[in-house]
């Protein structure tokens, strides 16, 4: 074989690798993924549709008037999308986010063991009945820069029935309101000016 047919070769190898090279480096930049704006899952949670139809009217009703009617087993039931992210279960360990047990009548950002946002330390207080409402309906409305990306729950009755299985779900559970005395007046009267809560409890 002589240098003329040698260099031909060489050259047909040496062009088929730089075309091989050429079609990765563009399908990398047409096909690489973009990163998320924030790490986590966005969790969408399915609303049942109102009694009249149309949208969800925003909340109007006291969360006290609520929980008076509330089904804790319902509860259960809706926080199921909770654990994804969360224990339910005394000791249990914390996941993505704490650990839920007890958590009403607990400081807000205390669970041990579980890195909170700086936007969660900052709120602080108690979680309270009237604070883990509209947390719970939209955590980063209510808490701007918390780490939480779940989308919330804007059924009042649905949020209602949560809280009242969060409650029920602790070794000392906070009274519930009774029909008779929610008069339309907020509950936390063992917590006067509730604090806003924060991240993922």
């Amino acid at each position: 074989m002589n240098s003329f047919e040698l260099n031909k070769i060489l050259g047909a190898v040496l062009g088929t690798f730089l075309f091989l090279v050429a079609m990765h480096i563009g399908a990398g930049a047409i096909f690489t993924p973009t990163p998320p704006a924030k790490p986590g899952y966005e969790i969408e949670v399915k609303q049942e549709a109102p009694a009249g139809g149309g949208a969800a009217a925003p909340t109007a009703v006291p969360i006290a008037q609520l929980l008076a009617s509330a089904n804790p087993q319902a509860g259960q039931t809706d926080a199921k999308v909770c654990l994804t992210c969360h224990t339910f279960g005394k000791g249990e360990g914390n996941k993505v986010g704490p650990n839920l047990y007890g958590v009403v009548g607990r400081a807000v950002a205390s669970e041990a063991g579980f890195n909170y946002s700086a936007a969660l330390k900052a709120k602080g207080g108690t979680w309270t009945f009237d604070a883990l409402s509209p947390w719970i309906e939209n955590p980063r409305k209510e808490v701007p820069g918390t780490l939480m990306t779940f989308g919330g729950i804007p059924n009042e009755k649905q949020r209602a029935d949560i809280i009242a299985y969060l409650n029920s779900n602790s070794d000392k559970p906070e009274p519930l309101p009774k029909a008779a005395d929610n008069g339309g007046a907020n509950q936390s009267a063992n917590t006067p000016n509730a604090p806003a809560p924060a991240e993922k409890k």
